[in-house]
């Protein structure tokens, strides 16, 4: 899944999606099925809890959305620069996973372990490796692993130059942002080949109930056992 935190809304076009295109048509041509999602579209309310209309709001389509999220085994997470800093959209998904880390898996893991996370970032002012550092911090906090070189992005000349999708901005034809992207995309789809076979993250010593049970690998065993 890849999901374009653009502030744009359907079918406005997204420079953030000219540079999704390239990652995701790699994917697609080794059989990957693919899913984008503009987030903006969808009435994804602000807090951090599952459901929100359960908080105040008075709709929210997250519950709906996130099972979605979690079919995927690679997420990707997509945006433009503003200030220097991720959207306000990002920022807003990123909150509702947030909101959603304290459901486990079968193994009593986290519910994203098992699953592997990157970004892309497009602006016309510098920021790009801020905004990957946010976000990969914030998805391999949550539970996401997160492979080597799984940010990519582009950048026109600071100011108010062209974007990535602009008539001769030079964004498609990059070749530094085509090479980092095609190493983003094959190395989130080695690393969730890998989870895969392995059936996930190892559970021992990152279980949050038997550490809650008080049997943390790293104590003695209670007399009771």
């Amino acid at each position: 899944m890849f999901v374009n935190a653009t502030l744009k809304r359907s079918p406005e076009v997204s420079n953030t999606g000219g540079l999704i295109d390239l990652s995701a048509d790699i994917m697609r041509r080794h059989g990957v099925s693919v899913e984008v999602v503009r987030a903006v579209d969808h009435d994804i309310a602000t807090g951090v809890w599952p459901d929100m209309t359960e908080h105040g709001a008075r709709s929210d389509e997250w519950p709906s959305l996130f099972p979605r999220v979690l079919d995927a085994h690679v997420l990707v997470l997509c945006g433009p620069i503003w200030l220097g800093d991720n959207s306000s959209v990002m920022k807003r998904f990123i909150e509702r996973l947030y909101g959603c880390s304290g459901e486990l898996n079968e193994q009593g893991q986290s519910i994203f372990y098992g699953r592997v996370g990157g970004c892309l970032i497009t602006g016309n002012e510098d920021g790009i490796k801020h905004c990957a550092m946010n976000v990969l911090y914030s998805l391999q906090h949550l539970g996401y692993t997160v492979p080597p070189q799984a940010d990519a992005g582009w950048i026109g000349e600071a100011g108010p130059g062209p974007s990535y999708l602009d008539p001769g901005s030079g964004g498609p034809e990059n070749d530094f942002t085509r090479r980092n992207t095609s190493f983003m995309t094959y190395n989130l789809l080695h690393l969730a080949a890998l989870l895969r076979d392995a059936g996930g993250v190892p559970t021992y010593g990152n279980r949050r109930d038997t550490w809650d049970a008080g049997c943390a690998p790293d104590r003695d065993n209670p007399e009771h056992r």
